[in-house]
Parts: C-alpha cells; sequence; structure tokens
C-alpha cells in the first residue's frame, strides 16, 4: 500500500511539474490609451499572460480573441483581476492553436494590436 501511495504523488507530481514546464509567461505593458507590445510573435502552446498597468491612472484589462472574430474573447485570457495602477495581474493558463489573434483592453480603451502564434 505504502508503494501505491507513493507512486501515486510521484506521478502527480511529475505531472504538475511537466505541466509547470509546458506553461510560459508572456509579459505586457500598458501605458496611457496602449500596449507597449504592438505586436506579438509566439510558438503553439499554454501561455499566461501577465499585464502590467503602468501609469494609467484607472484600472485596465487584456482580452484576446481569435482575429477573424473579435468579439470571440478568449475567456481563459481574461486577466484574473482588473489591474490597478502600479500593479500587475495575470490569466489563467490559456492554450493557443497556430493562427492570428488580436489583444486590447477595453477599460483603458486601446487599439488592436496582432498576437501571432506560429
Amino acid at each position: 500500500m505504502k508503494k501505491l501511495i507513493a507512486l501515486s504523488t510521484f506521478i502527480l507530481v511529475f505531472t504538475f511539474s511537466a505541466f509547470a514546464q509546458d506553461t510560459k509567461t508572456v509579459t505586457l505593458e500598458q501605458t496611457k490609451g496602449e500596449f507597449t507590445q504592438k505586436e506579438i510573435k509566439i510558438s503553439e502552446g499554454s501561455y499566461v499572460f501577465e499585464i502590467k498597468n503602468s501609469g494609467v491612472d484607472h484600472e485596465v484589462g487584456f482580452v484576446l480573441a481569435p482575429k477573424s472574430n473579435p468579439k470571440a474573447h478568449i475567456k481563459t485570457a481574461y486577466v484574473t483581476k482588473a489591474v490597478a495602477t502600479g500593479k500587475t495581474e495575470k490569466t489563467k493558463v490559456t492554450k493557443l492553436e497556430k493562427g492570428e489573434y488580436v489583444y486590447f483592453c477595453p477599460l483603458n480603451p486601446t487599439p488592436q494590436y496582432t498576437l501571432v502564434v506560429e
């Protein structure tokens, strides 16, 4: 029984570690009316987006959507909490397949920028 528990624990830890290593972070910064990164190219995979509010005098957010349908927001890519001035918040893990996406802030508001997944 102890061996079974040890083996189960090992598999769980190994799976969690492999998942954590496969998730990459994309850091984006918002200033008044814009993101400082105008276009992003990344590879297919799982990502967490980290959004920094640099000097915007109100909360900011983050929206990611397919370029072909900007109204089809990817809900896992919303920040988990609106980003206050001088703060940074993250999204949930978002799996992205090859294609073109747009990102923007509806609260700031910003233009729509391009994210390409190769």
